[in-house]
């Protein structure tokens, strides 16, 4: 039987939310234990469009969002890499006049945030970015978001995590996860044995079956989105774009490849998802009427991921409601890229200072516990 591995904190998931959190508490000196079930960074913190963007995010998360873009221009000096960072911009169209008079609503209640967001008519978006298609009617655009290439920074935090004194454990496979009173006991599947007073669940679209057990029940579904990267092209693009209502996003990196997603893919098991052939025709068919430059381009790699959506497209952050040392920070449905950072400092904070500096009480699993309270009592 293999001896005990003692720390101060386990950390299950080593996304970028994890890795992060890893990362803070190593800075200031706790010891802790990052475990992660394949490796560090593979699933969604690593597959994702890449998209850095604070715009359109939830008003309750642009605190956080923020923290995130004074991190993410730290990049360098905290992970070593910068990761094909790029504050490039981020446009974001409209399709209709409806979908316009949404985006000045979101610039109006967003103003005291530090957005300084842009409102384009239509004639100053084909001025300022004549590849746009014809259906974009208008768009609001962020001068100081981005996009980065998720495959080299979410790893990267771990990386720095480590060589700030965390242990970073991968290839552990599943872990069985008791409380013996004072500390978390965890068992992994590759035979280890853990031992930490507390416990940080940030395990992507699989937190939800800790969050149960320890009797916080959420309602969080598997998605699987799909995305798509074509051939080097001309270089066109000068913003990263998203589309009100959804539907599809669009970036091109500095070697000409356009990065693209939209829609859906579908799970082949717990752990790995695939695109589909409907999902990434009808990406191509919706690039190319919003972005006229791309017909005919060739896709030369397709991917999917799995992530965790909850229903009200918020994620849970913050201390469980009924077992002490547990601290979550899970269900980002597909928009953690920017904010992990943020959130994994302020899953530090908790452990460290028993506080956030970041308001975080909107993301409380607790709402989600009066939820069910009330549907036990119909």
């Amino acid at each position: 039987m293999s001896p005990w591995i003692d720390s101060e904190v386990i950390v299950m998931g080593a996304g970028i939310v994890g890795a992060s959190a890893a990362l803070a508490l190593a800075r200031r000196g706790r010891s802790l234990t990052l475990l992660e079930r394949g490796f560090c960074g593979a699933q969604s913190s690593g597959v994702n469009y890449g998209g850095v963007r604070r715009q359109g995010r939830s008003l309750a998360q642009l605190p956080l969002s923020q923290r995130a873009h004074q991190i993410w221009g730290e990049l360098p000096a905290l992970i070593g890499i910068d990761g094909e960072y790029l504050r490039s911009g981020h446009l974001k169209l409209a399709r209709s006049e409806a979908d316009f008079v949404a985006l000045q609503a979101y610039e109006a209640a967003s103003r005291d945030h530090g957005l300084d967001l842009q409102l384009l008519d239509r004639s100053t978006l084909r001025a300022r970015y004549p590849w746009v298609g014809e259906i974009a009617v208008g768009a609001s655009y962020c001068a100081d978001d981005g996009h980065a290439n998720p495959r080299l920074v979410s790893p990267a935090f771990a990386r720095a995590a480590r060589q700030s004194g965390a242990r970073v454990i991968e290839q552990a496979g599943d872990s069985r996860v008791e409380h013996d009173g004072q500390r978390f006991i965890l068992h992994t599947q590759s035979g280890l044995r853990l031992r930490a007073p507390w416990l940080l669940n940030c395990a992507g679209a699989w937190a939800a079956d800790l969050a149960a057990q320890f009797g916080e029940p959420v309602p969080m579904e598997s998605g699987h989105p799909a995305m798509l990267v074509t051939e080097p092209l001309p270089w066109v693009m000068n913003a990263s774009t998203g589309v009100e209502g959804g539907g599809i996003y669009a970036r091109q990196v500095a070697r000409g490849n356009c990065v693209l997603g939209g829609g859906r893919g579908f799970a082949l098991d717990a752990y790995r998802a695939r695109p589909g052939q409907s999902a990434v025709l009808a990406i191509l068919r919706n690039a190319v009427e919003l972005y006229p430059f791309l017909a005919g381009a060739q896709a030369i790699r397709t991917w999917s991921g799995t992530e965790g959506y909850l229903p009200d497209h918020e994620p849970v952050i913050g201390a469980s409601t009924t077992q002490a040392g547990l601290l979550h920070g899970f269900g980002f449905a597909g928009a953690g890229f920017q904010i992990g950072p943020a959130v994994g400092e302020a899953l530090a904070e908790l452990v460290c200072d028993g506080a956030s500096r970041q308001p975080i009480e909107a993301f409380s699993i607790r709402r989600f516990q009066v939820r069910h309270d009330l549907a036990s009592n119909h």
